[in-house]
């Protein structure tokens, strides 16, 4: 039987720079499984996805991380693309917010670029983690243990390389986000 996200909420949390396959693929995976997602990021309106380096979609953001409280989701995904992790972190209420789930002991989903928004967080110390690898060597000198593998798992937080593993970051989140708090 699949999992069933029936009656959670789950936040995305992404701004300008987002890689757009790695923020519509979890979303429908979280959706699918029956959960209602919102949109959160540092400024109200949409925020503009990428293609790698070519323009995509706009979104409309539901929230703004100035209002998002991290009590009323069940889970985050932190999508990947250059830039939108780096604006992220440097939002002190993104950072915030971020910190928030691993405080909680909820479950977080990060793909790609996305953990350095955790590392500004330093949530990561300790923990078994992958990333894109260009974020090697940032992970490590802020504690964790660096794997390179399709799909990672440790306490929670689900972690993922690139566009290539989604099939597998989807599956893991959507179970991950069914057992809850760890």
């Amino acid at each position: 039987m699949a999992a069933t996200l029936q009656g959670k909420r789950i936040a995305f949390l992404a701004a300008d720079g987002v890689e757009e396959v790695e923020y519509v693929k979890p979303r429908e995976a979280v959706e699918n499984a029956g959960a209602q997602v919102e949109l959160v990021s540092i400024g109200s309106g949409s925020i503009q996805a990428f293609n790698h380096l070519d323009h995509g979609k706009q979104y409309p953001v539901d929230v703004t991380t100035k209002e998002a409280d991290a009590g009323a989701y069940d889970a985050l995904v932190l999508p990947g693309g250059v830039a939108n992790p780096d604006f992220l972190r440097t939002d002190p209420e993104a950072v915030r917010f971020v910190k928030s789930f691993f405080e909680a002991g909820k479950p977080v989903g990060v793909i790609c670029h996305g953990p350095w928004t955790l590392v500004e967080a330093d949530v990561v110390r300790g923990r078994t983690i992958t990333s894109w690898p260009s974020l090697r060597t940032d992970l490590t000198n802020a504690g964790a243990n660096w794997v390179d593998q399709e799909v990672v798992t440790d306490n929670g937080l689900v972690s993922s390389r690139k566009p290539d593993d989604l099939p597998a970051f989807c599956d893991k989140i959507v179970e991950e986000f069914a057992e809850g708090r760890h």
